[in-house]
């Protein structure tokens, strides 16, 4: 028998038993959970740590300038301040200052001139998945006084940092070729579009670990990584150049009653833009603020019309089918064109823009008096659908020209198998086709420069910070496309349409020894309603060399729908492109041609 211990200790093993099993699974739950949380979970804890105690501050990199040919500055950047939000921070500090979002916004609101419910919406922000965001942009490129005002509030979870604010020196001055950058710095339109990339440089950053407050913990060293600014980008643009050109195109714009006026200004031996002009245009310091007067919307004065938009350029258009007549060998000086003031083609009436037409007219006079029945002959008769399109397409028409500028348009040219004979023969005095200006100016460059087609570019070279340079431009894309002697021969007949006693279109545009030869042209527009040509609406463009033996300076002027009391481009546009030669040539002449090395 047992002794009377013995079994007492066996009964209490047996109670014993459970709670040490009981033990043993809490135990090995808590194990578990150690293993789950540093193992299996560990990254993902150490994250969120992170997250919360770490706070990282982008540092944004100063953007690079902007500036004219001469170095002139056209655009760049000033230190600013910026308003940022930690949400979590802000909300604890809401709270223990007992201060709704509301009250806050109000008082945030005459500081940084925006209005409280404004700000109340930004600080209620939610994430796509609808949860409140962490972190909150409030306000950039404020200034330093609205930023001391900020941090004299005492708000813990409001971060104000440094910011980097754009200037345009000369405020809407060269507004459609420059662009602008949106809050975030970055470019919209223009070089700045363009040249984002190498103007906008690599942001610096500053990592601080912090307590639960967001206060920096004071034995911890910052992590900072500086920024690098971004290189600038020198323009082929003369401020003195585009000055004159912006002076006139606004006058032209006014005393015409335009809807707008477009002048491009370049170098037709190495495709430089020495002045690109946009009437009415904007201010890129304020660009969501309609300063033109007009109804025009806002998006649309940020379009580079030279560039972005396409019209039917008229009788500016000859020029290419008279180079393509002479190439051909259908014409030469003694063929003889009759002009009763219209001609039919394919059933269809097309007149003459002087009613009465011409007595019996050479091909050189055909040039000079701008006959459209005499062009309607030549393209539709003499050279046919195959042969002026084949000069269309060798002059590089209905492609984009790769001009470094943003959005630009291919033009329009109706597909060869859809054309009739009448399109042709509209076609052929530059109707039924729509061009760019930098695409027709390209092409014209080649008739100037004795053959060449050079790609328009606006940039010269890239420098670094410190002016040294990085590289140049080297995209011309140069080809051959015409024959010397032919463009010399024609550059003489486009002489006579301006030259004085010659009793040609575009005399008014004639400057005593500058020899300058040109073509005007006065376009219908169409109606995109209708499709057909609008009445009382045209386009007056007239496109210059000088001097036509050896042009340096090529002139496209177009104006947008003058008034229809006076809108011949020899009455409205030549003028203004006479006024233009005369002063670039009178500031080429004081500065020995330097502007153009």
């Amino acid at each position: 028998m047992k002794k009377q211990s013995d079994i007492e200790k066996i009964a209490r093993s047996k109670r014993l038993l459970p709670i040490l099993i009981m033990f043993g699974v809490v135990f090995f739950a808590l194990i578990s959970k150690l293993f789950f949380v540093m193992i299996v979970k560990g990254k993902l804890y150490k994250a969120m740590q992170l997250e919360q105690s770490v706070s990282d501050i982008s540092i944004p990199a100063k953007r690079g300038n902007i500036l004219d040919r001469n170095n002139n500055l056209l655009a760049f950047s000033m230190d600013a301040y910026r308003v940022d939000i930690d949400m979590n921070a802000l909300r604890i500090t809401l709270k223990n200052k007992g201060l709704s979002i509301q009250a806050l916004s109000e008082k945030l609101s005459p500081i940084l001139n925006m209005k409280s419910s404004d700000i109340t919406n930004i600080l209620y922000t939610k994430s796509p998945d609808g949860n409140p965001v962490k972190y909150a942009t409030l306000a950039r490129q404020i200034n330093k006084s609205e930023a001391d005002k900020i941090k004299a509030l005492n708000i813990n979870g409001i971060i104000v940092s440094g910011d980097i604010k754009r200037d345009y020196v000369n405020n809407n001055f060269l507004s459609g070729t420059l662009g602008f950058v949106n809050a975030e710095g970055k470019g919209v339109a223009g070089v700045e579009e363009s040249y984002n990339n190498i103007l906008s440089g690599t942001p610096g950053k500053e990592i601080l670990e912090t307590d639960d407050k967001k206060n920096q913990l004071p034995y911890e060293e910052p992590k900072y990584t500086a920024p690098k600014d971004g290189k600038n980008v020198q323009l082929t643009i003369d401020e003195h150049i585009q000055e004159y050109a912006e002076t006139l195109a606004q006058k032209a714009l006014v005393e015409n009653k335009a809807k707008s006026v477009t002048i491009t200004v370049m170098n037709p031996k190495n495709g430089e833009i020495l002045a690109m002009v946009n009437k009415p245009d904007y201010n890129p310091n304020n660009p969501s603020v309609n300063i033109s007067g007009t109804s025009t919307p806002i998006e649309n004065l940020w379009k580079n019309n030279a560039v972005e938009n396409a019209f039917e350029p008229g009788s500016i258009f000859k020029v290419i089918t008279s180079y393509a007549a002479l190439s051909e060998n259908v014409v030469n000086n003694s063929t003889i064109f009759y002009d009763p003031g219209y001609v039919m083609v394919d059933g269809v009436r097309i007149n003459e823009w002087q009613l009465s037409g011409f007595p019996p007219q050479t091909f050189p006079d055909i040039i000079k008096n701008s006959s459209n029945v005499g062009f309607v002959d030549v393209g539709a008769n003499l050279l046919g659908k195959e042969k002026l399109n084949k000069y269309i397409n060798l002059f590089n028409f209905g492609k984009k020209t790769g001009i470094d500028l943003p959005g630009e348009t291919n033009g329009m040219i109706t597909n060869i198998n859809k054309q009739k004979k009448v399109d042709v023969a509209f076609m052929a005095f530059g109707q039924e086709i729509s061009v760019s200006a930098v695409q027709y100016l390209a092409a014209f460059n080649a008739v100037a420069n004795g053959g060449t087609w050079i790609r328009p570019h606006v940039m010269k070279e890239i420098q670094n910070p410190n002016g040294s340079i990085v590289s140049q431009y080297n995209n011309l894309g140069e080809e051959k496309i015409l024959n010397p002697q032919i463009s010399t021969t024609l550059r003489g007949y486009l002489r006579n349409v301006v030259a004085p006693g010659q009793n040609g279109v575009g005399e008014n545009a004639d400057v005593p020894g500058l020899d300058i030869a040109g073509k005007t042209g006065t376009a219908q527009k169409a109606d995109p309603k209708t499709g057909r040509y609008a009445p009382g609406k045209y386009m007056a463009s007239f496109a210059g060399m000088a001097p036509y033996t050896d042009p340096k300076i090529t002139v496209l002027v177009s104006i947008d729908e003058p008034d229809p009391s006076k809108y011949y481009a020899g009455q409205v546009a030549a003028p203004v492109a006479h006024d233009l030669f005369k002063e670039i040539f009178d500031y080429l002449q004081l500065t020995g041609d330097a502007a153009l090395k």
